[in-house]
């Protein structure tokens, strides 16, 4: 039996801020001051959470973690596409991409969003010479990172660095501070899997 494939039109940029925000308002809309006090919890600017909120301006990959880390929610349920019938189809061309704040590191979900996401996929982007520095996720969280391109540097807590090359992996527990940096002329290119052990849907 051939599976049915669902695809809709591509997201822009501009849908993807309004996704984030519709979904951040879903979460927010039954707490009294809510906004008030995720801000406070994420260690986020209530001026910019407001306006991210609002769809006025899209996030950071940064703030959207820590945004997701104090929800206490799976970082795909704020962006990745839903999931529709047997199969979603992800499209290179879609843009479903998160950006750091200066654009050296880029976050791009490969999968599609279900009812009970225990497993996300994401593909990375790191800019030669680029640290990008991850606060520790919900515990229980791991991840699974291979290096489809250049080579990477991976720290995890206080374990020593790892250097990663291409067709390298590592698995490491992310409920630590960690981070990643692309080391050489060249940026890497990763495919990263993280699984959650016990976070709210």
């Amino acid at each position: 039996m051939n599976a049915k494939h669902v695809e809709g039109p591509p997201v822009t940029e501009h849908d993807l801020t309004q996704v984030i925000a519709a979904r951040l308002n879903a979460r927010l809309k039954h707490e009294k001051n809510a906004l008030g006090h995720l801000a406070n919890f994420a260690g986020v600017d209530p001026e910019l959470l407001s306006a991210i909120v609002g769809g006025r301006r899209a996030p950071s990959i940064d703030v959207l973690w820590q945004i997701a880390n104090a929800l206490d929610v799976p970082f795909g349920s704020l962006i990745a596409t839903p999931r529709r019938g047997g199969a979603s189809v992800i499209r290179k061309s879609d843009a479903n991409v998160l950006s750091s704040s200066d654009g050296a590191f880029k976050s791009r979900a490969l999968m599609a969003f279900g009812d009970k996401p225990r497993v996300e996929i994401y593909e990375l982007t790191v800019a030669a010479g680029h640290i990008e520095s991850s606060q520790a996720h919900a515990p229980g969280t791991s991840e699974n990172i291979l290096v489809v391109r250049g080579t990477l540097e991976i720290v995890a807590g206080r374990e020593p660095a790892y250097l990663l090359n291409a067709g390298d992996a590592i698995h490491f527990d992310a409920d630590v501070p960690h981070s990643y940096r692309a080391l050489g002329d060249d940026d890497a290119l990763a495919h990263l899997l993280m699984s959650y052990d016990d976070i709210r849907d």
